[in-house]
């Protein structure tokens, strides 16, 4: 009889493939993609915290190169002032394209 364990020697050996197999199915059917979706998640985040970063460092950047430019044939005064007028009209233009963008797929 093959259902009988005292009769048949392999009867362990097919029970524990059995349970291996099933529980490799659940494993891979549940635990997978939410390894898969919280893997995204802190990638995601990652790499929205230093694009951030990075978007600051640029900024900075432009500022402190534009008042070092502007220190040739301004007062360093000056030059501070048109290096704020000029960083903030790239971003007013930036948000007024990214405003008038808001409603452009639903019409």
């Amino acid at each position: 009889m093959p259902g009988n364990p005292l009769t048949d020697p392999n009867w362990a050996d097919e029970t524990t493939d059995t349970v291996v197999r099933l529980v490799g199915t659940v494993r891979d059917k549940a635990t997978t993609p939410i390894v898969y979706a919280a893997r995204g998640v802190v990638f995601g985040l990652i790499a929205a915290f230093l694009g951030l970063f990075a978007l600051v460092l640029v900024l900075i950047g432009l500022t402190r190169g534009l008042q070092a430019f502007g220190d040739i044939w301004l007062p360093h005064e000056r030059s501070v002032y048109i290096s704020y007028l000029v960083v903030g009209g790239i971003l007013t233009l930036a948000a007024l394209l990214l405003f008038k963008k808001r409603n452009a797929n639903t019409a």
